[in-house]
């Protein structure tokens, strides 16, 4: 299974070898579990790295419902998860965004730009729509309550720990992929910024049993996000296309004033409300005052440097904007010469000396005196 078409062979786990075969070889190593499902001995060990572990039959009123909680064999299926995750971006990369880019001609600055926001358009759609499917089929947007009653939420839905499961695999595997993918130095620390964001938040969400108020706020930031790359893809293809930047500046506001408002209401008031509010790792409680505070302090801190990072980009722009309006209109407009008319003798110019209709010369010869 070859991702991309090469005119060069490198030596065998060469530097250049790894960077242009890593799908490759994700893909078999992915194939070597499957493969392990097929048979009796290794069927187990295939189904640690596939399927979410720690699972609990739970009695309910007509039947049994498994949930799950979490444990250090998790680390298993993410890893597992974070091949099949540069598989499909190497599937993504290859036959979308490189016949894409071929065609837009972009600078090696765009092109950079391009394929970061045409990957993560691709995530954040696809996370968008998965996460809106779970909070509404298990009901935590009619019932808002249900984001901090009955803490911890220890036992998971299967589809709310496969989500989580699969975010940690997606940021983790963008770790490597700034290798893979040849990132240049100038823009490393930025991605390495909103990666970090991400798995420390989603991470902490899953480990502090903030399940469901972190399903929440992973809908608006990714829809936020979704708008913003949506908004730059246009905006390389035309670059007088900037009406889905403006509409992202107005979400992006309304969205971090949500976020704030569902972490204060859910963490500062819900959670501070519970009987229990004793410190049990065991039994997955952090309901005390400094783990609220340490995670409210985390979110607000969170929300207010992504803000000041907006304000700034978006005063640059404006002032870069005006300026060359300035420019514009300082720049005095070139005043046009008459034309001048020009009297051309009658005949016509051959070899630079005039020629009259009849071939004789139009100037009056003189007379010579005899």
């Amino acid at each position: 299974m070859a991702f991309r078409r090469r005119t060069k062979s490198y030596p065998l786990f060469s530097q250049e070898f790894v960077i242009h075969n890593h799908a490759d070889i994700g893909f078999c190593l992915v194939l070597c579990v499957l493969i392990g499902l097929m048979f009796e001995v290794t069927a187990k060990t295939a189904f640690l790295f596939i399927l979410p572990q720690y699972n609990i039959s739970m009695p309910t009123a007509d039947s049994e419902t498994v949930h799950y909680h979490y444990g250090p064999k998790d680390l298993v299926t993410i890893l597992f998860y974070i091949f099949i995750t540069i598989i499909l971006h190497a599937v993504v990369q290859e036959y979308i965004l490189d016949k894409i880019s071929k065609r837009l001609h972009l600078s090696k600055v765009k092109h950079s730009k391009f394929n970061e926001s045409g990957q993560l358009v691709v995530f954040h759609l696809t996370s968008v729509i998965w996460c809106f499917y779970v909070v509404v089929t298990e009901g935590y947007l009619t019932n808002p309550r249900s984001l901090w009653e009955d803490y911890p939420h220890v036992h998971l839905p299967f589809q709310v720990k496969f989500f989580y499961l699969c975010q940690l695999a997606y940021w983790l595997h963008a770790l490597p992929e700034l290798y893979f993918q040849k990132v240049r130095k100038e823009e490393i620390p930025r991605q390495l910024q909103y990666i970090c964001l991400y798995l420390v938040h989603i991470a902490g969400a899953y480990l502090l049993n903030l399940s469901r108020l972190g399903l929440i706020l992973l809908l608006l930031q990714y829809s936020t996000e979704f708008l913003f790359h949506m908004a730059r893809l246009f905006y390389f293809a035309d670059e007088n296309n900037e009406k889905l930047f403006s509409a992202w500046a107005a979400v992006f506001g309304v969205t971090r004033l949500f976020i704030l408002t569902l972490a204060v209401l859910a963490i500062g008031f819900g959670l501070a409300r519970m009987e229990n509010q004793a410190f049990d790792p065991e039994k997955g409680n952090f309901n005390t005052l400094f783990c609220r505070l340490c995670v409210l302090l985390l979110v607000c801190a969170a929300q207010a440097w992504l803000m000041w990072r907006f304000i700034h980009s978006q005063l640059r722009h404006w002032r870069e904007y005006w300026n060359e309006q300035n420019t514009k209109r300082r720049v005095p407009a070139t005043p046009r010469l008459p034309a001048r008319l020009i009297k051309r003798e009658s005949g016509y110019h051959e070899n630079g000396v005039v020629k009259a209709e009849n071939g004789t010369s139009p100037r009056t010869k003189k007379l010579k005196s005899p």
